[in-house]
């Protein structure tokens, strides 16, 4: 039996690791065979990646907006 290493918190992954866990989520979501509850479990923990990727894209998209603003 393989010992399951548990998930790192959402909140301290970066942009890039959580881009690429949830497109594993994704994955295993569409390959199917996983019971209600791993279903279940998967797409919580997608939809709280994908809130963090969109939460960096807001912060890029407040610093460029701040740097436009800013005389060179």
């Amino acid at each position: 039996m393989t010992e399951q290493k548990p998930e790192p918190d959402v909140a301290a992954l970066s942009y890039e690791e959580a881009r690429e866990q949830l497109i594993a989520v994704v994955g295993r979501l569409e390959a199917g065979g996983a019971s209600l509850e791993e279903s279940l479990a998967l797409w919580e923990r997608g939809e709280a990646l994908a809130a963090r990727c969109e939460e960096w894209l807001e912060g890029a998209r407040k610093r460029l907006a701040a740097a436009r603003d800013q005389p060179l």
